[in-house]
């Protein structure tokens, strides 16, 4: 696993104006509950809601790129201050490229969290790439930085604060 000292994270962490974030295997752990009558469910953490949350508060901005369209995302992220929602994503580095543009960014500004294969290519570009601790072993291999938490277990919240606090920006 090539993960960057800490030291090194640092320096990155500080640059970072916008954290962009995968859903499934990310802010969730993965799974995907349909009942019955077709009603979609998933898992969130409410650690990584709070952190989110606290670091819009404090000016970051933040989007979501997501290979799937679910409801429940728009319900769980819109609260929180994320209104930058790109759902049914077939080309994730296009849409982060377009983020960027938007918002006038750079990618060494950028943090994104990924999870599988089909973030790799956004992980490669972003100044800050990291992922869960339960990320496919090919993703943990190409990013910066692996959290100790799985996904929708608190990797989330573990980035925003360490980034946060490297910003000197973290808490209430």
């Amino acid at each position: 696993m090539t993960v960057k000292s800490e030291t090194a994270m640092s320096g990155i962490a500080k640059k970072i104006k916008i954290i962009i974030l995968d859903v499934d295997g990310v802010m969730t752990d993965g799974k995907i509950i349909v009942n019955d009558d077709g009603v979609e469910s998933k898992n969130f953490h409410v650690r990584d809601g709070l952190a989110i949350a606290l670091a819009v508060r404090n000016g970051m901005l933040f989007s979501i790129i997501s290979g799937r369209y679910s409801k429940v995302v728009e319900r769980r992220v819109i609260p929180l201050g994320i209104h930058d929602i790109h759902q049914n994503v077939s080309d994730k580095l296009k849409v982060f490229e377009a983020v960027l543009a938007k918002n006038n960014l750079e990618a060494e500004q950028a943090a994104f969290m990924g999870d599988d294969i089909n973030d790799i290519d956004v992980l490669q570009k972003a100044g800050y790439s990291a992922a869960p601790s339960d990320a496919d072993e090919t993703v943990k291999k190409i990013v910066s930085w692996v959290s100790s938490y799985p996904g929708g277990g608190g990797a989330v919240r573990e980035m925003i604060q360490f980034i946060m606090t490297k910003q000197k920006n973290w808490g209430l």
